[in-house]
């Protein structure tokens, strides 16, 4: 008799390479999880002004040599929508495969960013020590990876761990996580973590705290426990009060919970494009809206220039191939380019992007559905939202 695999073995081996699949999650999370809502706060609605600047003729030339319009883009990044802000005007907005300008979309690991700035705005306040413990905040966990981690290392992603004894992975440790907060990834005959707390428990250091970059979910997980302690606010709850309620947003925003009620901070977060576009415009205007600081100046304008020397510089961006040469750098859960334009971005699994390119006036947000493969090249997001950035520098 043929073996029929369970239904949740099925979403497992298929979470990462269908695009439909992934649009389910990418677009209803709300649907399919608990969620938490981010409220918008009584604020009016803050326009964003709108005029075309012919973005659908632009020749885009990806790293390969090929060429690429929109259309081409669009269909290779799987794209659900793409919004262009220079100088604060919209000039292109797509949405595609259903999504709407009012859709919450998945934000994926762009809400490690998001979490950044929080930290960041709470240090500058003196809220926050760069330097203490997180062992200091939340004794809980002491005896993990992240308890003798400073909170600087939590920022910059410094800790090396293993979880309940694996071998450290990433690919498979982004998907255990996955299963912690949303049951329906469970693969079969999971017996793992049901929360987040209990996932962080499991983890035990394999080398010592700021001596080594490593891009892992726990680090920014436990970052928010911190913050909820040093605040005594939800994830959601704090974002609020600090960026979303003063940006003028549209709609409320929303976190995916755990099954303790807990936000996946590191990348359970969902927002319209438009909104997410106001926070990066806030950010290119040094941290302010309307002449109003929303962060402090200094936390948005050192995003790239505090970078610390010899600390998570020149790292390699996380889906690159192996020979690409290793041009960015992290700095407060932030990806910095290095490039001449001052540009820095929030980065998300499956092509969700926030980039900001100051010099160039420019912020792009891009939601997908990309299929994760070693089949399926990664789209030339990045270089195509560049070569967008300078034709719209040299239209003046």
């Amino acid at each position: 008799m043929p073996h029929t695999a369970p239904l949740s073995e099925l979403k497992w081996t298929r979470g990462y390479s269908d695009p439909d699949w992934i649009r389910r999650f990418t677009s209803a999370g709300r649907e399919l999880s608990p969620s938490r809502r981010v409220w918008r706060g009584r604020e009016q609605r803050r326009e964003l002004p709108g005029r075309d600047a012919g973005i659908d003729t632009v020749e885009i030339t990806a790293p390969d040599g090929r060429t690429l319009k929109l259309p081409e883009l669009f269909a290779a990044a799987q794209t659900d929508a793409l919004l262009v802000l220079h100088r604060g005007t919209v000039v292109h907005e797509t949405y595609l495969h259903g999504t709407r300008p009012e859709t919450a979309h998945f934000n994926a690991s762009a809400a490690k960013s998001y979490l950044g700035l929080l930290a960041a705005t709470l240090a500058h306040q003196g809220e926050l020590d760069r330097d203490a413990r997180t062992s200091a905040y939340v004794p809980e966990l002491a005896e993990t990876a992240f308890g003798a981690a400073r909170i600087d290392d939590l920022l910059h992603m410094g800790t090396r761990m293993s979880y309940a004894g694996r071998a450290f992975d990433k690919a498979i440790e982004a998907q255990r996580y996955q299963a912690v907060i949303a049951p329906q990834m469970w693969p079969y005959g999971y017996q793992g973590p049901t929360s987040i707390r209990e996932h962080l428990s499991t983890a035990r250091a394999t080398g010592a705290p700021g001596t080594a970059f490593r891009y892992e979910n726990g680090n920014v997980e436990a970052l928010a426990e911190v913050l909820r302690r040093v605040t005594g606010l939800t994830t959601s709850a704090l974002l609020s009060e600090l960026i979303w309620s003063r940006l003028g947003a549209d709609e409320d925003a929303y976190y995916v919970l755990d099954s303790e009620g807990v936000e996946a901070a590191c990348g359970g977060f969902s927002a319209t494009a438009r909104d997410v576009a106001r926070l990066g415009e806030m950010l290119r205007c040094g941290g302010a809206v309307g002449g109003r600081q929303v962060v402090p100046e200094a936390v948005a304008t050192t995003i790239v220039s505090g970078v610390p020397d010899g600390y998570a510089r020149r790292v390699r961006f996380p889906a690159a191939p192996p020979d690409s040469p290793a041009n960015l750098s992290y700095h407060d859960l932030w990806w910095v380019l290095n490039d001449p334009y001052g540009s820095f971005m929030a980065s998300g699994i499956h092509g969700q992007r926030l980039f900001v390119s100051p010099r160039l006036d420019l912020v792009i947000v891009h939601f997908g559905s990309q299929v994760m493969s070693p089949s399926v090249p990664p789209a030339p997001l990045v270089p195509a939202f560049l070569q967008i950035g300078t034709h719209l520098d040299g239209l003046g």
